[in-house]
């Protein structure tokens, strides 16, 4: 298993992956192509991929705002969670943060996403209970769609 920075040419086969992710959500415009082509051009460098036998097992988009880095769209194809891949993205993910001075990261589970919490918990991450999560739509195309 290889961990390495994602690409844009990684773009179909991540977004593959996302579909085959119960829960996930996915997002119109944010989720597309060109979305994903801003956000890691914007973060140069940071999001990644877990590649095996030739196909994408794992992703994750990182990106900061110069203070504190997010973690979004964080999966593990079924078959190949309980391995260590989604911890081994998340140390890698982190180490490129620290050496761009980030010193702290969040990230969204959805509350009914039981499996994600789990794994956040168990790889030593804090629920947040001292806070709200606000959203504000700015763009009434940019529509979700959540994976069954």
């Amino acid at each position: 298993m290889t961990i390495r920075e994602m690409r844009l040419e990684d773009y179909d086969r991540v977004r593959e992956l996302w579909l085959t992710i119960r829960g996930f959500a996915i997002r119109s415009l944010d989720d597309s192509r060109e979305g994903v082509e801003k956000f890691l051009n914007r973060n140069p460098g940071i999001s990644v991929v877990a590649e095996e036998d030739g196909q994408i097992v794992g992703a994750i988009l990182c990106g900061h705002d110069g203070r504190r880095a997010t973690l979004y769209h964080v999966c593990v194809r079924e078959e190949y969670r309980k391995r260590g891949i989604g911890k081994a993205m998340v140390v890698r993910c982190m180490e490129k943060l620290n050496q761009e001075g980030i010193n702290k990261v969040a990230l969204i589970a959805f509350t009914r996403n039981d499996v994600g919490n789990a794994f956040w918990k168990g790889i030593g991450w804090t629920e947040r209970q001292d806070l709200n999560y606000y959203d504000f739509l700015l763009n009434a195309d940019n529509i979700i769609k959540y994976n069954e």
